[in-house]
């Protein structure tokens, strides 16, 4: 006879149909092989630089960059710039950039989402109009408009994401309140004498969360992939700091070689664009085991 309690069974079944998931063990894989590469990097790709760990070693300034040889595993690109130490600490930046956005965001949205949701009227109106106004501009041009204004550096493209992300976590939190706040058993937490706050977040945020986990780490991949975009054109990282799309933009002269021999810079991008697909899928492999392993839809089927 099974004498756990409920909320422990049903965790036990949810971590089974996660890690019984091809896609979550993919993804697991991927997402491990990138974290002991962070976790290791002082040592597989020692500083050069003892007071800036983030800025990639370079010898020279030829713009023309070189093949892997013994010194340069993955080669250099433009500027000389060591390609294996931008993509060994490029993956310390992207956790950063993941972690530091989607936590905030997050963090702000589900607060926002219980109270509109639970209190409704006038609060609820007040922050969904918010919410409007803020989804009425596209995220790249708001995100670009706010690093504009502030300074152009990674520290502020993640800031600016934040300010633009938060509103996702909003609505489905909202949503997910709304469904929940006349339960029976929030009726009876209420008749028993239980504070609103104690209500909001013991009783209704833990049977709501699971849409917003399942968004959120989707879009630790989606961070990484806008970031590198924003370095790309010139918003973000600054040259020469280990960061994927910082080392695109770096290589994109050289996208495509001469025309006798087009692929004779591919190392320049191959390795940055590679990490960047790869961490991705993995968030994304991961987003989707969760997705169906709290679908109850797709529980005891």
């Amino acid at each position: 006879m099974e004498t756990r309690h409920p909320r422990l069974r049903e965790l036990g079944y949810t971590l089974h149909r996660i890690f019984t998931n091809p896609t979550a063990i993919l993804g697991s894989v991927l997402l491990c092989v990138f974290m002991a590469v962070a976790l290791l990097a002082p040592w597989i790709a020692p500083p050069k630089y003892a007071h800036a760990p983030y800025r990639m070693p370079h010898k020279g300034y030829s713009p023309t960059p070189k093949p892997p040889d013994d010194r340069h595993l993955f080669g250099t690109t433009s500027g000389q710039y060591d390609i294996y130490y931008g993509v060994v600490w490029g993956t310390r930046t992207a956790f950063k950039i993941g972690f530091f956005v989607v936590g905030i965001a997050s963090i702000i949205g589900v607060a926002l989402g219980v109270i509109a949701g639970y209190y409704g009227g006038w609060v609820d109106e007040l922050l969904m109009r918010l919410v409007d106004i803020v989804f009425a501009i596209p995220t790249l041009v708001l995100a670009m408009a706010i690093v504009v204004a502030f300074g152009r550096c990674l520290e502020n493209v993640m800031i600016a994401l934040v300010l633009v992300v938060w509103r996702n976590y909003v609505r489905v939190m909202r949503a997910g309140i709304l469904t929940l706040r006349d339960a029976d058993f929030v009726q009876a937490a209420r008749l028993s004498g239980v504070s609103d706050v104690k209500i909001m977040f013991r009783h209704i945020l833990p049977n709501a969360i699971y849409p917003v986990l399942v968004i959120a780490t989707m879009d630790i991949g989606s961070m990484v992939i806008t970031a590198s975009f924003m370095s790309f054109v010139g918003l973000g990282a600054p040259r020469g700091y280990a960061d994927w799309g910082q080392m695109v933009a770096l290589a994109r002269n050289y996208i495509v070689g001469p025309p006798d021999d087009p692929f004779r810079f591919w190392y320049t991008i191959a390795f940055p664009g590679g990490c960047i697909i790869l961490f991705v899928l993995a968030w994304n492999l991961i987003g989707d085991a969760l997705r169906d392993a709290f679908d109850p839809r797709q529980r005891r089927g």
